[in-house]
């Protein structure tokens, strides 16, 4: 299974012909290697409407006769736009065959700026929990620090986390090792920092901190991948 980073909180999972992108924001951010045309995956996963999570959410589905996966309202959107989705809900989970994803909490907003001076509510916010053979996910989406992590991660037996370490629009590199532990992931990587000039870290920092506590962290510079093995 390889785990591609390709910056912000896009990450996109492959396996043999297999492949799902999450949050696919490479148009207009400067910090990615690859554009939406190089992209191949069969779903596109999204855990809220922000821009930087959205952004070539309908070039991909329509290069790639792709099925969004998001919320009920934002899947909805998308629908209506004539592209193939599945709507969920927080709770709910879905088989697409070759692995389960579950819509799990999180605390932040989703509205789409349409035009100035108008945002379309797009439903809760929410992360994923995926199940690909015998390796878990979790992308928890933006998100802040909240107490039902440790249930999430009592629940379910995670391999690899993808967490928000910018602070300001999420969680910061403190929360963020909070979450690590709550949620008992095996391994981390973080996301959402580094875009732009609000949200600066030091990744590696952030990962050196997380084997101190007994979590293997991994940085990633965007475009570079990471084997994880079932």
């Amino acid at each position: 299974m390889i785990v591609k980073y390709h910056g912000h909180s896009c990450i996109q999972i492959t396996e043999g012909e297999h492949s799902v992108i999450i949050d696919p924001f490479l148009t207009g951010n400067p910090t990615a290697i690859a554009g939406p045309e190089e992209v191949k995956a069969q779903y596109i996963l999204l855990t809220h409407a922000h821009g930087d999570h959205t952004a070539d959410a309908e070039a991909i589905a329509r290069e790639n006769d792709a099925t969004i996966i998001a919320t009920y309202e934002l899947a909805t959107y998308y629908s209506w736009k004539g592209l193939k989705t599945i709507g969920m809900n927080i709770g709910g989970s879905l088989d697409i065959g070759f692995a389960k994803v579950k819509l799990v909490h999180a605390f932040h907003s989703s509205g789409m700026i349409v035009e100035k001076g108008q945002i379309l509510y797009m439903g809760m916010p929410g992360g994923f929990v995926i199940d690909w053979n015998d390796t878990t996910l979790l992308h928890t989406g933006d998100t802040g620090l909240f107490g039902d992590m440790k249930m999430i991660g009592e629940r379910h037996d995670i391999d690899l986390a993808f967490l928000p370490i910018g602070d300001l629009l999420t969680m910061g590199p403190e929360d963020a090792l909070t979450a690590a532990e709550w949620l008992q992931a095996k391994a981390v990587i973080p996301i959402h920092y580094n875009t732009f000039p609000g949200i600066v870290q030091d990744p590696d920092k952030f990962a050196k901190a997380l084997e101190e506590q007994g979590v293997k962290g991994i940085a990633l510079s965007p475009g570079a991948s990471y084997e994880l093995n079932s």
